[in-house]
Formats: C-alpha cells, structure tokens, sequence
C-alpha cells in the first residue's frame, strides 16, 4: 500500500467530545473490540476519557475469531487487571457474562443506592467502542430487542441514545470512534481487513494483497485449502510470490473475464468479504505477545 490509511470524518472528533460530556452520567463503561484484532480495535484516545469509571472490555465477534487465540487474550487482559469477555453478540452468545460482569462492577453504586431505599435502581453503561465493533448490536442483544441502528458499514451510530434492558440496565450508545494517526501499519491494515476502515477510502487491490500475505504467514493451510492452492507447484516453488499466488487464488475462485483475463479486483472484495465472514477460517491477526 503506498500511502498511510487514516479514516477520521469531523463526526468522530464530535463524538470524542459527547463521550467526555455524557460520562459522568454514568457507573460504568462497556468497551467493545472486534475479537479478531484487539490490540487495534481499541482506541487509545478513549483511555483517559473513560478511565474514571470502570470499565468492561468485550471482545465481540468472537464467532469470527480464532477461539484458542479468544482464550488467551481474556487471560493476557485479566492479568493485566482488566475485567474481559469473550462475546457474540449477534449469535447472542456471551450476553449474560457481560450482564454479570457489569454487575459485578458496579456492586459499590448498587449496595450504597440500596442502603438509601433504591430498590432495583438499573446500572447505567456507557457502550464505545471503534465504528463495526459491534455496539449496537450488543445494546440490541442486552436488551432483547432492536433498540440501536446497527450494520455493517462504520460511521452508522452517529449520535449518543439511551436504551433500557430486561436486566436493570440502562446502555447509553455512543458513535463509534477511530483516531487521526493510525500508529502502525500493521494496525492500518488491520483495521482495515475487518471493516472498521471503509474500503472505499482505500486503494481495494493493495489493501487485498497485504492482507492476503498477513493470511500466508498466519493461517497458510487454510488459506490454500480454501481457494485450492495446495498442489505443489504453488507450495514448493519459491520464484511465486505472495501476488502470483493471489492471481491463481482468483482464478480459481473464478474470476476470470472475457479473453481469460483475471478479474483481480472483483477478487479482492470476495477476498475480504471471504475474510470478514470466517469462510476462510476463524481467524485472529493479532496475539498477546505481539
């Protein structure tokens, strides 16, 4: 990729700001973190802003992950003293750790608003998170009901709402936040792969080779089963590199054009769609010790 991926329309500095304004109301914060990259899918502008209150960290889409990987990092971030759950809140699954979890944090507010008579008063979180890490469809999930707007495109929830759970909760939504430099490469491309950077602020075919080559090194026997690479004249001829490789994936995937020409760029999107939706496999680009 020959420039820097950065992604931060004006709204995101807005939200930056709602998020500081709307946090003192109040006990505690859910942090939701894509499964599959969550040392990139945090965004260290939030740190200061929602330190102050305690804080749950939910590492969402966990059906799309890889679970061994999942384990380790509830592990990596308990030990690191940071309350974590593993969640699928699409599937539904995990919700009631996260219900339990809050609770537990939030222990002190409820004993001293029972000891004042307030029976049953609910728990007020705040959910953020970076744009399609899946808030929303977490609030929705808790609640058990379609209360957020949700999709797959980053950037949809756009301003902070309250929604009210069957479980005393009340869950404020907030946008969903990037920040304006990237740190790392790896981190760009990450976030990219996984959809929290709109493709259409990219150039798709580099964006598609990069990935594909972070898959060779990560996942390779997966990635070549699923797009039939595994003769040998791919595996064992050194003179291929990671693009040729990708040409032959396409055309086996079929993407050829009139002439038997490669349709590489219609590729690329089935490649990252294949990706963003575990066909290839449930796949984790990031490690604790990375």
């Amino acid at each position: 990729m020959p420039s820097d991926i950065n992604w931060f329309p004006g709204h995101m500095r807005k939200a930056l700001r709602s998020i500081e304004e709307q946090i003192k109301l109040v006990d505690v914060v859910i942090e939701t973190a894509d499964a599959r990259i969550p040392f990139s899918s945090r965004n260290p502008e939030l740190e200061p802003i929602i330190s102050v209150k305690p804080r749950l960290l939910v590492l969402n889409k966990s059906d799309l992950a890889d679970p061994d990987v999942t384990a380790e990092w509830i592990s990596y971030c308990r030990n690191q003293n940071i309350p974590a759950v593993a969640c699928d809140a699409a599937g539904k699954k995990g919700l009631q750790q996260v219900r339990n979890a809050s609770k537990t944090l939030c222990s002190d507010v409820l004993e001293r608003a029972r000891a004042k008579g307030r029976i049953g008063r609910p728990i007020r979180a705040m959910v953020v998170g970076i744009p399609n890490s899946g808030k929303s469809t977490l609030i929705n999930g808790l609640c058990n009901r379609k209360m957020a707007v949700t999709g797959d495109r980053p950037g949809v929830t756009r301003g902070f709402q309250w929604a009210r759970t069957d479980n005393e909760m009340e869950l404020m939504d907030m946008p969903g936040v990037l920040w304006p430099k990237i740190a790392t490469r790896r981190s760009q491309l990450c976030l990219t792969m996984t959809g929290a950077i709109r493709t259409e602020v990219v150039d798709i075919m580099d964006v598609a080779v990069e990935s594909f080559a972070l898959l060779q090194k990560l996942y390779p026997k997966e990635l070549y089963e699923r797009y039939k690479l595994t003769d040998l004249d791919v595996l064992e001829d050194d003179s291929l590199d990671t693009y040729d490789i990708f040409l032959k994936a396409a055309k086996n995937r079929g993407c050829i054009m009139s002439g038997g020409r490669i349709d590489e760029n219609r590729f690329a999107h089935l490649f990252l769609d294949d990706f963003r939706n575990a066909r290839i496999a449930r796949i984790t680009l990031e490690k604790p010790e990375v």
